[in-house]
């Protein structure tokens, strides 16, 4: 990630470009489980795919356009980084969406959430199973590929649902900070549930680490 400005008690420092050269290249992170460990809810094949092929292309050419980007910004080119825009946002937003979804996820997951978050939910959708099927609707409504979002509104100081089209980052677009994702594309179910999302959809709660959540919730409010 490449921000040139950073706010320090309302200063405008630009970082230095030694500091775009020497930046760490993204990696793929490693899952917190195996492959096989979400079964049956999603197969072992569905996970190694999911992870070690579509994620890792997404880190992959992340890394390709950084350095196409770090040789527009040293060359003062605004026409060549604006045309990077689309694949940094789309590539960026793959490998930033998916480190949240693998640690959404747990074999030890399902069930509901408890303390703080709950008494958010209640309060802010009017029940569990309320909020439940408000993102499940939302998560099989995305046309096409894309996500479904529980995100915290800081403005606002409350839980909201979104959805957000191919792999457009939560916070990025919308302002809301990420708390729970569901991967609507199909490669994130079709090898099992073939076309029917709403089968995945109903599935994938049995797989939700509400602890993960949680400390999400928590980190966000402080």
């Amino acid at each position: 990630s490449f921000c040139v400005f950073s706010f320090r008690s309302g200063a405008k420092l630009i970082a230095p470009l030694g500091s775009l050269v020497s930046r760490q290249k993204h990696t793929l992170p490693d899952l917190p489980y195996d492959y096989g460990a979400l079964e049956p809810h999603i197969n072992a094949e569905i996970m190694q795919l999911h992870h070690s092929k579509h994620h890792a292309t997404y880190v992959n050419n992340l890394n390709v356009v950084e350095e196409k980007y770090k040789e527009a910004l040293a060359k003062g080119d605004v026409t060549a980084q604006v045309s990077l825009q689309p694949v940094l946002k789309f590539n960026g937003g793959g490998h930033i969406n998916h480190t949240i979804f693998w640690t959404n996820l747990s074999p030890n997951g399902g069930g509901e959430p408890k303390g703080e978050l709950m008494d958010a939910i209640k309060h802010d959708f009017g029940s569990f199973a309320n909020f439940k099927e408000k993102l499940t609707a939302v998560s099989v409504g995305v046309q096409g590929s894309g996500w479904g979002w529980l995100g915290y509104n800081k403005e606002q100081g409350r839980l909201q649902i979104a959805a957000c089209a191919n792999q457009d980052p939560l916070q990025g677009t919308t302002g809301l900070i990420p708390l729970l994702g569901i991967d609507v594309w199909e490669h994130a179910y079709y090898l099992q549930y073939k076309n029917v999302r709403p089968d995945y959809l109903k599935a994938i709660w049995n797989v939700i680490n509400w602890e993960n959540v949680s400390s999400r919730y928590a980190a966000c409010k402080k």
